[in-house]
């Protein structure tokens, strides 16, 4: 809970300044490849993680690392995150970031998990009706879970859509349990 709403703060205010300077598409680019980043080596987060260093031995890494890769606005939003001890969400900062641009861009970005991996035609059957339901493009980002058994969930936003069968299967033996047998 707290990871979901320290990203909606952080982002938001990110948003609204790259958004108010005209650099939502070079903001979204850069944190696209800092996350790939972060997702590929994890020792940059473990050392701005580890609470033993300074605040400032890691604003010195930063400025070291980022001042020629980065805009110097989005540098400064690191060091703010360093200094607010936020550091650690940066991944859930930027999923969130990710969320409002494309919101901006009139896209909404649907997470699907399937018990097996869409054919082309459920993938296109999906995108038309999650389009219709909302007026907006839809990407999906996909993924396969076999524990679901079958069926789909779909997050949308702030809303969850659970078509699984084990989620199904919950229902009825609930609906069972509430049964009195005489």
């Amino acid at each position: 809970m707290l990871a979901q709403e320290v990203a909606k703060k952080y982002s938001t205010a990110l948003f609204n300044i790259v958004n108010e300077k005209g650099l939502i598409d070079e903001a979204f680019e850069q944190f696209e490849e800092l996350d790939k980043l972060i997702n590929s080596d994890a020792s940059l987060l473990q050392f701005l993680l580890a609470p033993h260093i300074l605040d400032q031995n890691k604003i010195t890494l930063l400025r070291d690392v980022f001042t020629q890769r980065l805009n110097p606005l989005f540098l400064e939003f690191l060091l703010v995150l360093i200094s607010k001890h936020r550091i650690g969400f940066l991944h859930e900062i930027i999923e969130e970031f990710r969320w409002r641009v494309a919101n901006a861009r009139g896209m909404l970005v649907a997470k699907v998990t399937t018990a097996i991996p869409l054919n082309d035609a459920d993938r296109a059957s999906l995108i038309a009706k999650l389009a219709s339901r909302t007026g907006k493009s839809i990407e999906l980002e996909e993924k396969v879970d076999s524990a679901i058994l079958g069926g789909m969930i779909v997050i949308l936003g702030d809303q969850i859509i659970d078509g699984s069968v084990k989620h199904g299967l919950a229902l009825l033996k609930e609906d069972l349990m509430k049964l009195s047998v005489n």
